[in-house]
């Protein structure tokens, strides 16, 4: 029984060394530097409607390859998100959410630093669907 009483012990305290270092490494992870778009990116218009087919490519796309930085619903709380050295951001805030279709398929599509670039790894209207599902993270 004591044998038993340990080895718990021991399980929680190992669990709760490594949640404590991991909200550490979150509290450690600097915000973003500004992300320039060149104005002909900037304006571009999505040409991917966003209906039920599309959305659940965005959706299905998401959950792939971007989910483990950028979290399930696009708050950086994924779990290889909170081991990078730059915070992955929060999608649903209004400060994302106010750029245009067009950076945000040129962020994805480019990628810089800890974010990989996504032109040679997802179609074009992959992509535009992926825009369409970080709409939808709007609070």
């Amino acid at each position: 029984m004591e044998i038993m009483k340990f080895k718990s012990v021991i399980v929680c305290a190992g669990l709760l060394a490594f949640s404590f270092s991991q909200v550490m490494n979150a509290q450690g992870q600097k915000k973003a530097e500004a992300w320039p778009v060149p104005a002909t990116e900037k304006c571009k218009v999505n040409p991917v409607k966003a209906d039920d087919a599309t959305l659940q490519l965005g959706t299905s796309s998401w959950s792939k390859n971007c989910a483990s930085c950028h979290g399930k619903t696009g708050l950086g709380d994924g779990v290889k998100g909170r081991m990078c050295k730059t915070n992955p951001g929060d999608f649903s805030s209004a400060e994302f959410q106010a750029f245009t279709d067009g950076e945000l398929f040129y962020r994805t599509k480019t990628g810089r630093n800890e974010m990989p670039s996504f032109d040679k790894k997802i179609p074009e209207n992959e992509i535009w669907a992926l825009v369409n599902h970080m709409r939808s993270f709007k609070k």
